[in-house]
């Protein structure tokens, strides 16, 4: 039998463009730059054409690693024997944090009035979690670790 879930919270950026509005907003840039194109042709300016297909390759490329940005994915999980952390950026690569529930505190911190840490600590070691979420996401975030966390010690208690 498997041992009980407090949380299994998966955190990933949230992205307002998909691929298909991409598509579409780099498509309405060529088309624009090719009008801006045609016009300085007809009026003999045509050494400013290169820097046309530069913005159109600078956009491509940062919105590129925009959304390669929103690969990256964090999941908590907390059962009474453990709280795993596993996040895994837009490369591939992963790394797992595991502390025992028991001895796993939650810490909020508040360096500014509109940033927001949720901190797991463990004696020395601390993790920064939910860099993905705005401040009021994050706070709403640390209450629900803390109540996982206490009710999964509760269960060890009983």
């Amino acid at each position: 039998m498997a041992a009980p879930l407090y949380m299994d919270a998966v955190i990933k950026p949230n992205r307002s463009m998909n691929r298909r509005g991409l598509y579409v907003l780099l498509g309405v840039m060529v088309a624009f730059n090719l009008m801006v194109a045609i016009f300085l042709l007809v009026v003999g300016a045509p050494p400013v054409l290169p820097f046309l297909g530069l913005d159109v390759l600078a956009m491509g490329l940062a919105l590129r690693a925009n959304f390669r940005a929103s690969e990256r994915s964090e999941r908590v999980r907390v059962t009474a024997e453990a709280v795993t952390v596993s996040r895994e950026d837009e490369k591939g690569a992963r790394l797992v944090w595991t502390s025992p529930t028991a001895f796993t505190r939650v810490g909020i911190d508040q360096p500014g009035e509109h940033e927001t840490r949720v901190r797991l600590m463990m004696s020395r070691k601390r993790l920064t979690l939910g860099r993905a979420l705005s401040p009021p996401e994050r706070m709403d975030f640390a209450r629900a670790l803390e109540r996982a966390i206490l009710r999964a010690r509760a269960e060890r208690i009983s």
